[in-house]
């Protein structure tokens, strides 16, 4: 990478602008940092970068506005998004406003650098996007996690295509949703969304269901029927469970997706598909091909771009979000006050590993809201097939979870000073710990912690703990 490849970074917080012209600076690139979009608009007059990092939440003109603008100016220019509150709608957003990249915070450097490099590397010359964010549900997708990052960013990568999209994920992971936001982020978000779950509808009444039917086609048919590809037409058709579509109709399908064109059960004349498919399944479908049990060239068919859900348990630090989102709309729903989760339940949870995935917290949080006697939820008023359940062992991730929603949720709420409350409490824990472990010796339990015994003799006192 030559040293002439020069990178702007624009973001109002001092100290990522600081760790980013550190680490850029060592690859031999220069960097120019601005705390606000309009003074790297203004820049943008007179000179031209090879890369744009901005971040996407900043006084005035926010990242989404910003990188409208400089796709308009020069469209030439790769632009990687940052941001620590990731969402669906943002990511869209960005995507089909021009972005290279959409990066969540906190980030990895080595991550950064090689998506800095790429961006240079190709320098792609991107038309400045004319669709503009349609208006969608706020809460259509929760999550933050880095797996469920990945699923957004494939909603936003495929925001402007037509292409058949398989989603993959065990029962309960939301791959309805993720097909509903497929669509509602497409060329064919006007038209209509029609779901079938395959597995749902019997086999017999399966192909009339799919393909439709014409009068007198058998007993019982004493009307045209028109069936779900056409009532799909020009939108999105989503088959959920295709791997239990039987083997006659897998072919059916097969030779829809090929043709584009089928026949009504009974008819004679060929309907136009003009319909996106979006599949789902909750099964390995390479094993049932190695099987026998699904057709491998529909499945080549169906599996033109693959979307992953992750379970619940790859994304705990999701369920405290998860957790408070589903108690308000269930307090809305049954017009109620929402419930709050006291900190020792969620932790209690956030363990869970939850087979039933999102399905199962969503009602979860449904039964808790109407059988907990009181505003606060504590562990013993869990039903008791969770009460009762064997949490997995907290482990680091559990923890910074917990604490970086605490940090999200009192800043959203104006909170100040957080850092002087959770800090003493942070102290004290690992003092009463240390000293059980060693039986109150205290000079032991301050080499445990890194500290001299003068230190943590201090941090007693300050700390004003009766040990």
């Amino acid at each position: 990478m030559a040293p002439r490849d020069k990178i702007w970074i624009v973001d109002d917080d001092k100290s990522i602008r600081w760790v980013l012209e550190r680490a850029l600076t060592r690859e031999q690139l220069q960097t120019v940092c601005f705390e606000n979009a309009q003074a790297l608009l203004q820049n943008l007059e007179r000179d031209t970068p090879d890369l744009i990092i901005s971040d996407i939440r900043m006084p005035g003109l926010d990242g989404v506005a910003l990188l409208e603008e400089i796709k308009l100016k020069t469209p030439e220019v790769p632009v990687i998004i940052m941001t620590a509150f990731p969402d669906l709608d943002r990511v869209v957003s960005s995507f089909q406003g021009g972005a290279y990249e959409y990066l969540s915070k906190p980030f990895d450097i080595e991550e950064l650098l090689n998506l800095v490099k790429r961006a240079i590397r190709r320098h792609p010359a991107v038309a400045p996007g004319a669709a503009a964010t349609r208006d969608i549900t706020p809460d259509e997708i929760v999550g933050s996690a880095t797996a469920m990052q990945e699923v957004f960013r494939a909603i936003g990568r495929l925001s402007a295509s037509n292409l058949t999209v398989l989603v993959t994920g065990e029962s309960g992971t939301g791959k309805e949703l993720v097909a509903q936001a497929l669509h509602r982020h497409s060329p064919r978000a006007q038209q209509r969304f029609i779901a079938i779950n395959v597995a749902a509808i019997p086999r017999d009444l399966l192909e009339s269901e799919l393909f439709g039917h014409e009068k007198g086609a058998f007993t019982g048919a004493t009307a045209q029927r028109k069936g779900r590809f056409e009532q799909a037409g020009g939108g999105t058709l989503f088959l959920d469970e295709i791997g239990d579509m039987p083997a006659d109709l897998q072919t059916r399908l097969l030779r829809v997706l090929s043709t584009g064109a089928f026949y009504r059960v009974g008819g004679h004349l060929p309907i136009d598909a003009d319909v996106r498919v979006i599949a789902a399944t909750n099964q390995e479908l390479e094993q049932q091909v190695s099987r026998g049990t699904f057709r491998e060239d529909l499945f080549h068919r169906l599996n033109v771009i693959r979307v992953h859900v992750p379970a619940l348990r790859d994304r705990r630090e999701d369920i405290p979000v998860l957790t408070e989102h589903f108690l308000r709309r269930s307090a809305l729903e049954l017009n109620t006050d929402a419930k709050l989760m006291l900190p020792q339940t969620q932790t209690f949870l956030n363990r869970l590993d939850w087979p039933g995935n999102v399905r199962q917290l969503e009602n979860f949080c449904r039964w808790i809201t109407v059988m907990a006697p009181g505003k606060e939820i504590h562990i013993d008023d869990l039903p008791p097939e969770l009460g009762q359940a064997n949490p997995s062992e907290p482990t680091t991730e559990d923890w910074e979870s917990t604490l970086r929603h605490w940090v999200k949720t009192n800043l959203h709420k104006g909170e100040t000073g957080l850092l002087g409350n959770v800090l003493p409490a942070f102290e004290r824990i690992l003092i009463e710990e240390a000293l059980q472990q060693t039986g109150g010796r205290r000079v032991e339990a301050a080499k445990l912690l890194g500290w001299g015994r003068n230190t943590l003799t201090r941090k007693i006192k300050g700390l004003d703990l009766k040990i």
